[in-house]
């Protein structure tokens, strides 16, 4: 569906006379850390299809200028909650106790947070890494993108009257600073270390005098870690595929890339569209995140990349042996040195302020917990601290701005190696020269085998074996990290010691480790922070080495194979159980089981059902739903060890584990609760997926396709189950912004792209549900790329938008 536009002169002027009167609030005198632009700033934006911006300035300030505007103007809501949460301020807008929503950190509570993010501002920490000359700190393009963002962000909100409900007149929408947009960054790299665990940071407590705390279950603690680290882990939010053909493979001998980033549907990880151009110096599209003045993930004329978040752990803890006499104080090599206090005041609404003292150390933060499940006590004797790399680096917006300048897969690994900046994904390429990669450059505390074998905890010696969460004895001088040669930042690996596979007919990675990103040509030899070998994959990662590898020895690859990877919509789970699940259901006595409730359910319909499902996810298929909630059960009912009969074998690795080991007791019982489940909600066993897999906009249903984790599914959903309103609703997560991208023998690439939640989250928006539809009906947008592609948009619209 194309939607008309105004005539763009009629438009662009409406655009540059508006002017809107904001609450007092917002516009509010610049505070101590703001730094006017300079005034001066501006950049064009055409805007084609869907909404898509694209982006044309003279230089970085004006390109971050009009990048920022570009999200402003569909966006305007969620980018004032995101710097509201990085200044420490959800408390005071809206209390203490609300949930800050999961956006840029794992705090519980906006009081966590505000804690959390009050404290590094009260550090900082964002000024000195902004303060630390390039290499090691940022670039001055990159500050001037983030400087000309906070220009732009403002000069829209001075311009115009925010209409979006979600946000209409709130006090706290208000202007922002590049000190905000750069605290923005910081808090997107620090996601998989301190970000990770604000509640054990900001909660951490030392024992009053004869207060009794019990030290942590080493064997518990590992198997939780497990859990909670391992790849795809049930409920996480951010995952994703991706794969690189490399000519041998492809139609023209030019290289492939499909990208399928499984990010939040809501808040401030969700993606804007994008394409940024400074004529001679830049010429990028793809995608940022909320408050990103760079392209992420995307591609050029020369090259494409995407990423997937890596099973590296990007952190590790150290357990402090404490002076017996104050446990604010620890032993190194026999020295005692104290804690630093880090008392932080929190404003509420309608209440006193907060305050709260944080602990740390030479290492890091005090924490008492790595998440919900995994506690580490603070006792009389023991304390354990947080190394977290990417908290002392603010590199990412270099890398991705050079990943942007890359002119082949040879440059992509010349921009991570230089930057070293990435925190927590993987980087997959293609080239239009045929060259495929996967590299898993990442910022990494430098955890060798070696250094967790002679100095892990015995703690450490379960959780780093389990999980790859180190655990030093932090009492001993010599269990410091140290570096490698080629490192730019101390305690960290050197690019030398990164997994890459250059060159393969295809790499892919689903969020395993780097092991078998190619199964004819695994990686080994690295260390295990970076992730497990010869070890069970996940059954994404097996399905989709089994779609990717067979098309790659099929060859004569083209975009439109990609684009029938990405909605083949195939559920490896299905496969591999739903025909053993028909069977043993037909043999079931009486044609009946017994539901966890003790209650005999009838689940003949349900066997002929399971097995005449076509093993997909599509929004037409019968039967998926029923053996989707009929998966879930099982595998909480059947521990992971009892589910297969034919064991994982290292030696087969994507064939293993497989026949569904239907004696396990649990089976009979989740087939009978997931039965009882949908007649309870009156949904047929045989309903189609897309009438109960859904998402409402503007008051109408839009059919879902795609599956679980649990499913394998490539194109991966996770929705809220509400049988109560006719099934799956509100998805949470999931594909996000794809790609397929390949090139001919012309300058332009060829791309089609997808942003499957759209552009704005403004529901009064043309583009708030646009590309949402074209998502439900397995469609795409043709992506222009091009100067006279651009020129050509039916319903081209120019926006010439400046400082005032």
């Amino acid at each position: 569906m194309r939607i008309r536009i105004r005539p763009a002169v009629a438009l662009s002027t409406a655009l540059l006379t508006a002017s809107a009167l904001l609450p007092a609030t917002a516009v509010a005198a610049p505070g101590a850390n703001e730094r006017p632009s300079g005034g001066g700033l501006s950049a064009t934006i055409r805007y084609t299809e869907y909404g898509v911006p694209h982006v044309l300035a003279d230089d970085y300030a004006s390109l971050g200028f009009g990048t920022a505007w570009a999200q402003a103007a569909d966006q305007v809501c969620v980018l004032a909650q995101s710097f509201t949460t990085v200044r420490g301020e959800r408390s005071r807008y809206f209390g203490p106790d609300g949930d800050p929503g999961g956006g840029l950190s794992s705090a519980t509570t906006n009081l966590t947070s505000d804690l959390y993010f009050r404290g590094v501002r009260q550090a900082g920490t964002v000024e000195k890494l902004l303060d630390q000359p390039a290499p090691r700190g940022p670039s001055h393009a990159a500050k001037e993108l983030m400087r000309g963002f906070a220009a732009g962000y403002n000069a829209w909100l001075r311009q115009h009257r925010v209409t979006d409900p979600a946000c209409a007149k709130a006090d706290w929408v208000r202007p922002a600073t590049a000190l905000d947009a750069a605290r923005l960054g910081h808090a997107v790299s620090v996601l998989g270390g301190q970000g990770r665990v604000v509640d054990g940071i900001t909660g951490a407590r030392p024992p009053g005098p004869g207060e009794s705390r019990r030290a942590p279950d080493p064997r518990g603690t590992a198997q939780a870690a497990r859990r909670m680290l391992a790849p795809g882990a049930e409920g996480a939010d951010m995952g994703s595929n991706a794969v690189a053909f490399s000519g041998r493979t492809t139609a023209g001998g030019r290289g492939l890339l499909l990208g399928n980033p499984h990010y939040p549907w809501q808040g401030s990880r969700r993606f804007a569209q994008v394409q940024q151009t400074i004529p001679g110096e830049l010429n990028v599209s793809g995608a940022a995140l909320l408050g990103t003045p760079v392209v992420n993930i995307g591609f050029t004329s020369h090259v494409a990349w995407s990423h997937t978040v890596a099973t590296g752990v990007p952190f590790n803890v150290h357990e402090l042996t404490l002076d017996p006499a104050d446990p604010t104080a620890y032993l190194v090599d026999g020295a005692r040195e104290r804690m630093t206090r880090r008392t932080v005041t929190v404003p509420v609404r309608d209440g006193a302020p907060v305050t709260r003292t944080q602990w740390w150390t030479r290492y890091g933060p005090v924490v008492t917990s790595l998440g919900s499940q995994l506690p580490l006590p603070w006792t009389a004797r023991t304390a354990y601290a947080l190394n977290d790399p990417n908290a002392a680096q603010l590199r990412a917006a270099d890398a991705d701005l050079r990943l942007g300048r890359a002119r082949s897969v040879k440059g992509v690994l010349r921009a991570l190696r230089d930057t070293q900046g990435l925190p927590w994904v993987n980087t997959v390429a293609a080239d239009r020269a045929g060259h495929s990669l996967l590299t898993q450059s990442q910022v990494l505390p430098r955890i060798t085998d070696d250094l967790a074998a002679r100095c892990s905890t015995p703690l450490g010696k379960l959780t780093y074996p389990a999980a790859g969460v180190a655990v030093l004895d932090g009492s001993r001088g010599d269990c410091a990290l140290g570096s490698d040669k080629d490192a730019l930042q101390p305690g960290t690996f050197g690019p030398s010691r990164m997994p890459t596979l250059k060159d393969a007919p295809y790499a892919e990675n689903s969020n395993d480790s780097a092991w078998l990103s190619n199964a004819e040509r695994p990686l080994t030899g690295y260390e295990r922070i970076f992730g497990t070998i010869g070890t069970e994959r996940s059954m994404r990662t097996r399905g989709a080495v089994e779609d990717v590898s067979a098309l790659a020895r099929r060859g004569g690859l083209t975009v439109g194979d990609l684009q029938r990877q990405q909605f083949a919509n195939r559920a490896p789970a299905g496969d591999l159980a739903a025909a053993d699940a028909a069977r043993a259901c037909a043999a079931l006595p009486s044609g009946s089981a017994t539901g966890s409730d003790g209650k005999a359910v009838d689940v003949r319909e349900a066997c002929a059902v399971l097995g005449a499902w076509d093993r997909t996810m599509d929004t037409g298929s019968r039967g998926a739903l029923l053996f989707d909630r009929f998966w879930r059960a099982l595998r909480a009912e059947v521990p992971g060890a009892q589910l297969w009969k034919v064991p994982f074998s290292a030696s087969d690795p994507v064939r293993t584990p497989r026949s569904l080991n239907t004696d396990a007791p649990g089976f009979a019982t989740a087939l009978a609760d997931a039965v009882a489940e949908l007649r309870a909600a009156g949904i047929p066993l045989d309903a189609r997926l897309g009438d109960h897999q859904f998402v409402v906009r503007n008051g109408k249903r839009l059919p879902v396709h795609g599956g679980t984790e649990s499913l394998g599914v490539w194109n991966k959903i996770e929705g809220r189950w509400n049988p109560a309103g006719g099934g799956y609703t509100e998805v949470g997560s999931g594909s996000s912004h794809v790609q397929a991208v390949g090139w001919d023998a012309s300058r332009c690439p060829r791309a089609r792209t997808l942003l499957t939640y759209s552009q704005s989250a403004d529901p009064r928006s043309p583009h708030y549900s646009d590309q949402t539809r074209l998502y439900s009906s397995e469609r795409w947008v043709t992506s222009r790329f091009c100067e006279r592609d651009i020129l050509k948009a039916p319903g081209l619209k120019v926006v010439k938008v400046r400082e005032r």
